[in-house]
């Protein structure tokens, strides 16, 4: 079988090349500029400059600095930055598969399935034997679950004598989608007012209960997912030619299928476990990039983590203090900034908007 080399192109980078590699700079820059501004903007007054300057002078921190920087903040910002990145990065990847602008993770029901896990468990949890002892880990456990049971159904589904027909899978994903939605439906319906109010927050999308507990488990298979993604690209580049001329190029279409739908699912399924439901970044940041810097796979895979990084930083940042000493949904934010760019992507693909 062909081995997919990450240096050597399947497809010409272009005049774009540079660019993208220019973006790439740019965006790291800005990550970082972010993740500063990330740790030292929040809802308390906290300084993290009085902060580094206690620690240069030798002082210790007060008690109440280290809880909101080391333990509230530090562990929220870095959540942030994974969960932005694994979605902006699974948007791009079934983009690439899909060979379509407007796939994202949503598109194939691992979202759906994740949130058909947590209402499953949030209505049903305390019922259950394990709730004690699970904890706060019983819906981000159900919620993984529910994600990776829908992409196993999905690859049932859309895999006949060891191939797997995208099409299928698209149709059937949309399917799936509908299905776990409705059942999640009734679930809301069957829900106390405590419960309804449980799912309808997580279903917005919160970083509020990111701690170290979570990303200790969740950020090792994450990076892991990122790392697999840069292995795959010169595969979608040479799928965006077509299944046929891939195969005659030596790419094992197969097994770049499988192992695309693979890290999603993992990527996606862990990010909607630890932040609950944060729509439209795995579509706008992908295409956004595309349309700056080329569909070149080899750099638009980590300038999508790297901006999906910083959009959901930002965006955290602005529901911590925007409502201050309350929290407004991240999920809200996403959706009220990428609502607008999806039609935008709409309107101009059919040529009444030419910017």
């Amino acid at each position: 079988m062909a081995v997919i080399s990450p240096d050597a192109p399947l497809i010409s980078a272009g005049d774009r090349a540079p660019r993208a590699r220019s973006l790439t700079l740019g965006l790291c820059l800005t990550l970082l500029i972010t993740s500063v501004f990330g740790l030292a903007v929040g809802a308390s007054d906290t300084s993290l400059w009085h902060a580094l300057l206690d620690l240069a002078a030798g002082r210790e921190l007060s008690l109440r600095d280290e809880i909101v920087l080391w333990h509230i903040r530090l562990p929220r910002l870095l959540t942030g930055l994974l969960v932005g990145a694994a979605l902006a990065t699974s948007g791009a990847l079934l983009q690439g598969l899909f060979r379509n602008p407007l796939a994202d993770p949503g598109i194939i029901g691992v979202s759906a399935g994740a949130s058909l896990g947590a209402a499953s468990a949030i209505v049903f949890g305390a019922s259950l034997p394990m709730a004690l002892q699970l904890g706060f880990w019983l819906v981000p456990m159900a919620a993984f679950t529910g994600a990776w049971g829908a992409t196993l159904l999905l690859y049932r589904i859309a895999t006949r004598d060891g191939r797997t027909s995208v099409a299928t899978m698209l149709l059937a994903g949309i399917a799936l989608s509908a299905l776990a939605m409705a059942f999640t439906g009734l679930l809301t319906f069957l829900a106390d007012d405590a419960q309804l109010r449980d799912i309808s927050f997580w279903n917005l999308g919160s970083l509020s209960g990111a701690n170290w507990a979570k990303l200790s488990l969740a950020a090792p298979l994450i990076l892991l997912c990122l790392g697999l993604a840069r292995i795959l690209a010169n595969g979608l580049n040479g799928l965006a030619l077509g299944e046929a001329a891939a195969r005659h190029m030596g790419v094992p279409v197969q097994t770049v299928k499988r192992l695309t739908i693979l890290c999603v699912a993992a990527a996606t399924g862990l990010s909607v476990a630890i932040s609950g439901g944060i729509s439209f970044v795995g579509i706008v940041v992908p295409h956004l990039l595309r349309l700056i810097a080329g569909p070149d796979h080899r750099y638009l895979l980590i300038n999508s983590a790297l901006l999906g990084a910083i959009v959901l930083v930002i965006a955290d940042v602005i529901s911590r203090v925007i409502i201050a000493p309350s929290e407004l949904p991240i999920g809200i934010l996403t959706a009220i900034l990428g609502g607008p760019f999806f039609l935008w992507i709409l309107l101009r693909q059919r040529g009444i908007v030419d910017l």
